[in-house]
């Protein structure tokens, strides 16, 4: 199952990133493939309507999405959020995601 992490990154110290890296690892550890939007876009500079544009095309290749605590307050995972429900996305809060893929 590929699983794309969502949460607030903007106004977070260096953007959030730890907690996108520490879940991605985490899931990774569990067998899902990751779609982490913080290796996506490296750059903390990087402009939010191209981070957004990046990030949606690999969220339309997802089968899940992982909320990161926090993601009612970010537009961005908002957004996120939005489109994979419309997608018919598995839609799961990071947290609750605790055991691996069946080997």
């Amino acid at each position: 199952m590929r699983v794309y992490i969502a949460g607030p990154m903007t106004g977070h110290p260096q953007l959030n990133f730890p907690a996108f890296h520490a879940e991605a690892e985490r899931l990774r550890a569990l067998g899902y493939e990751v779609v982490n939007p913080a290796e996506l876009n490296a750059d903390p500079a990087a402009d939010w309507l191209q981070c957004m544009r990046t990030d949606i095309k690999h969220l339309v290749d997802c089968d899940a999405i992982a909320m990161l605590e926090g993601w009612h307050h970010s537009r961005g995972a908002r957004l996120e959020y939005t489109i994979a429900m419309l997608l018919g996305h598995a839609v799961f809060r990071a947290v609750d995601i605790v055991e691996g893929l069946a080997a």
